[in-house]
């Protein structure tokens, strides 16, 4: 099997180019740049191609930029998979709400879809329902959505304050379009819109009221906890709209099972 370095070589001699015109044209990157770390000296170039030595985050971006090779092409290479970076995430258990900010390169997201179930993407919905019939997702949960418009966000396992709409450990997508606080226009809980919220001790996820120079987050009334007040804009941001929900449908169970481990003690 071919190694990334002789994957770099190759496509360096078929482009003709020493390594002294590698070294010179990464010494210009650098400059325009204004960072030393994409410069790519000659011995650092030979370990590269022949002794297997992986190259910095910057030197990537070099040699892509010289080769005119792909990025995300030449990190496969090194067993990087970038496209896995969300799936690979959701393995990794995180117990507060906090927003996902990953590159947004991937414009479509492809997953099963139930035969008999339709669902028009081009029309806003509260998608619990769909997402009951998922179960468990990856982060790129729907299918032909246009990500470069949204943010991502993971309700925590430890957060309530929306349950039984949002269980902890669901995965939302953020409208980044739909910050304006909505006054009215729903007639069930489950049309109102729910907005994911920044402030600097951490991230919430609930109904809103804007009230003067305040907005009101508003839990669950299932949830048993208080509403919050916060001064806007000041103390807390709207990041955006939740538009869509991929849930954890068992994660209902450790509340129960904790709350009788209180219980027991």
């Amino acid at each position: 099997m071919e190694r990334p370095g002789e994957k770099l070589k190759r496509v360096r001699e078929r482009l003709n180019l020493t390594y002294r015109d590698v070294e010179r044209a990464s010494r210009q990157i650098a400059a325009r740049r204004g960072s030393d770390d994409f410069a790519i000296a000659l011995s650092r170039l030979a370990d590269i191609e022949n002794k297997g030595t992986a190259p910095t985050i910057h030197r990537i971006y070099t040699l892509c930029a010289i080769y005119r090779l792909d990025y995300e092409e030449v990190l496969r290479w090194y067993g990087v998979p970038l496209k896995l970076l969300e799936s690979e995430a959701t393995q990794i258990v995180l117990r507060s709400t906090h927003a996902v900010q990953f590159a947004q390169q991937h414009t479509q997201a492809a997953v099963p879809q139930p035969a008999d179930f339709e669902i028009d993407l081009n029309k806003t919905a509260f998608l619990s329902h769909l997402a009951q019939r998922w179960g468990r997702m990856p982060l790129s949960f729907l299918n032909g959505l246009d990500i470069k418009q949204y943010r991502y966000g993971f309700i925590g396992l430890d957060d309530w304050s929306m349950y039984p709409i949002l269980y902890p450990g669901s995965l939302v997508a953020i409208d980044q379009n739909r910050r304006r606080i909505a006054g009215g226009g729903w007639t069930n809980e489950r049309d109102r819109p729910i907005y994911f919220l920044e402030h600097r001790n951490g991230y919430f996820c609930g109904w809103c009221t804007h009230m003067g120079e305040n907005i009101l987050i508003q839990p669950h009334p299932a949830s048993n906890q208080q509403p919050l007040l916060f001064k806007f804009p000041g103390e807390i941001d709207v990041i955006g709209q939740v538009t869509g929900v991929a849930m954890l449908l068992e994660s209902h169970k450790h509340r129960a099972d904790r709350q009788s481990t209180k219980v027991q003690g």
